[in-house]
């Protein structure tokens, strides 16, 4: 049975058009993507994004567990607050889930992780964390809403609690501050900036409210996956999973290989293919020729080999169509995507196309 976030009656009152997403209820839009989608991009929307899973690790040895844990290197943060994104891997490099944790103490750090993904990183962390007696404690109980966009950050800084909007303020870029029961984190998914806001279930309802009085349009999924699709974001499922190393899904830069004697899990494969020479690895498309690119939908070097799209759409900032391609290495600036049959022309360029407001094209 589907569960409901604690807004889902908002979702409805605001005419969200609700949608079973990873187990939740979701609104997929508000009437309009395309207007949602601009919104974010020209001036300030908010996503209810409670399905996501907040987890507290206390303890001791939380580092060193970390450091165990993810391909990224916790020990690099020493400053309260600062986020760190990295994927969490199992024995044969695959990808388990990707996150963002904030490092608060040596003895806490609060990790976000994705709401389809839930129940197995739940148990695979539970499990790696007995060696090093450290607390695994889900916060159930609180809701978390994006605000996103130029915007955004002045908008929600005009109705948050006046103490947390104080230390929210003075947030650098991938930053994050505890204010008792809530938390704010300067991150989000859309590659514009903003908050992400953790709070009690119990409050969650009258900022969001609050949030719409001062001119925050409620969006939708819909608008979050073209967003994260124009800011070459990956998405679990999509672009990567278990069976796919970072090395060949474009998070290579999420991988800290030093210090080397740091033997986090997952190293010694990715390690190996690495050595070996990557055959495959995460390009952005554009097509060239008139139609849409989809997930799925084959790829082809000529002379070199094929490929696949991940994650496909229509940029509505660009007007135009583009892709996350997993292809082979040696692919050069051209190649051809095989839609109903036909071969379409595409360009192959770096995979980030739009973020804060410019394109990312030569």
């Amino acid at each position: 049975m589907s569960q409901q976030t604690v807004l889902f009656d908002k979702h409805k009152q605001y005419g969200g058009k609700i949608v079973d997403f990873a187990g939740w209820l979701m609104p997929i839009n508000y009437g309009s993507q395309i207007e949602e989608h601009h919104q974010v991009r020209n001036d300030a929307g908010m996503f209810d994004v409670s399905h996501m899973t907040v987890v507290d690790l206390n303890g001791d040895r939380v580092i060193p567990f970390l450091q165990y844990l993810l391909a990224n290197d916790v020990a690099r943060l020493k400053q309260s607050g600062k986020a760190l994104y990295s994927c969490m891997l199992n024995e044969q490099g695959g990808v388990i889930d990707d996150l963002i944790i904030y490092y608060m103490s040596d003895q806490w750090v609060r990790m976000v992780v994705n709401a389809g993904t839930r129940d197995k990183d739940l148990a695979w962390i539970e499990k790696q964390s007995k060696a090093f007696d450290v607390t695994v404690t889900e916060r159930a109980e609180t809701a978390m809403i994006a605000v996103q966009g130029p915007n955004a950050r002045e908008k929600a800084l005009s109705v948050l609690p006046l103490d947390v909007s104080q230390a929210a303020a003075e947030l650098k870029r991938f930053e994050g501050c505890d204010s008792g029961e809530w938390f704010v984190g300067r991150t989000g998914y859309t590659g514009e900036d903003g908050f992400e806001i953790i709070l009690p279930e119990s409050e969650a309802v009258a900022l969001w409210d609050a949030l719409a009085e001062a001119g925050v349009k409620p969006s939708g999924l819909g608008a979050r996956d073209t967003l994260r699709l124009e800011a070459g974001m990956n998405l679990y499922g999509t672009d990567m999973d278990e069976t796919t190393s970072p090395l060949i899904s474009g998070l290579g830069w999420t991988i800290a290989w030093q210090p080397a004697d740091r033997d986090f899990i997952g190293r010694k494969p990715i390690e190996k293919e690495k050595a070996k020479g990557v055959e495959q690895k995460i390009v952005g498309l554009v097509l060239t020729d008139k139609g849409v690119l989809r997930g799925h939908q084959k790829v082809i070097v000529e002379g070199i080999g094929e490929g696949e799209i991940t994650s496909g759409t229509f940029s509505p900032s660009l007007k135009k169509a583009i892709a996350l391609a997993r292809v082979p290495a040696a692919i050069g600036d051209t190649c051809q995507v095989e839609i109903r049959g036909k071969l379409l022309n595409a360009k192959v360029v770096k995979p980030v196309f739009f973020r804060e407001g410019k394109s990312c094209l030569d």
